[in-house]
């Protein structure tokens, strides 16, 4: 019988998105099959656009309680966590997990085949900054997977969306009203506006980059031409994937 967990579907595709939003909304009540299934999809992703990481070093900056690096590690890769927050961590970090910070990784330059960051990049009040820190530490022609939840997204406010739309202290008020307890983020902080067309006009400009695809991460169809229309894409997109290959010196 074939292994589910190994079973790898069509991208884009309602069923994949389908699959992977139901599983969104049991983030808080079962966030281990949540993240797992993620973490497949993304590692899913990774090889589509660069080939098995069997055998590949793979650098995971931000990957919080390491569901990432276990599933690189399962496939065969020499996968090493970054993290900033021991927060974060949970209570079994991966073996070799790094308390680190992303602006300043503590390895040579060109040491990764991938160097993978999921939803980190909204968390981040220099996203050029950290994504030069990805480029550094990546080979040349390596892969580097960058993804984030933009500001304009529905889901741009975090846990205290889609009440963002009407400014983030009402929405971080309307959560406490609500649950009880003070919202986990706070713009300006831990989370911020990052938006699409700016950061895809960063990433363009800079020489040590190609960028391979810019596409929305979950959307169902026509997943890389929502993100070529200005204004929608900022809304639409919902998260943006960055797939960029590191330029020979």
């Amino acid at each position: 019988m074939e292994d589910p967990s190994t079973r790898r579907p069509k991208d884009p595709s309602f069923r994949r998105s389908l699959a992977l939003f139901r599983a969104f909304l049991h983030e808080q009540d079962d966030p281990d099959s949540c993240y797992s299934l993620l973490a497949r999809d993304a590692v899913n992703q990774v090889e589509a656009y660069d080939g098995p990481v069997a055998g590949r070093t793979v650098v995971d900056v931000g990957g919080g309680s390491g569901h990432f690096t276990a599933e690189f590690r399962r496939r065969g890769a020499q996968a090493h966590l970054f993290e900033p927050d021991v927060r974060e961590l949970g209570e079994t970090p991966p073996d070799g997990t790094v308390v680190a910070d992303g602006y300043l990784l503590p390895l040579y330059d060109g040491v990764a085949d991938v160097t993978f960051s999921s939803n980190v990049l909204e968390h981040v009040a220099d996203p050029q900054t950290f994504i030069s820190e990805l480029v550094r530490v990546t080979r040349p022609d390596g892969l580097i997977y960058v993804s984030f939840t933009n500001w304009l997204s529905p889901w741009g406010g975090h846990e205290w969306a889609p009440w963002h739309y009407l400014g983030a202290e009402r929405a971080r008020a309307r959560y406490r009203r609500r649950t009880g307890r003070a919202a986990k983020h706070t713009l300006g902080e831990n989370l911020f506006a990052v938006h699409i067309g700016p950061t895809l006009r960063q990433v363009r400009a800079r020489d040590d980059v190609k960028v391979v695809s810019a596409r929305s991460r979950y959307w169902p169809f026509l997943a890389e031409t929502v993100v070529r229309a200005p204004g929608i894409r900022e809304v639409a997109t919902w998260n943006l994937l960055l797939i960029l290959r590191r330029c020979p010196p």
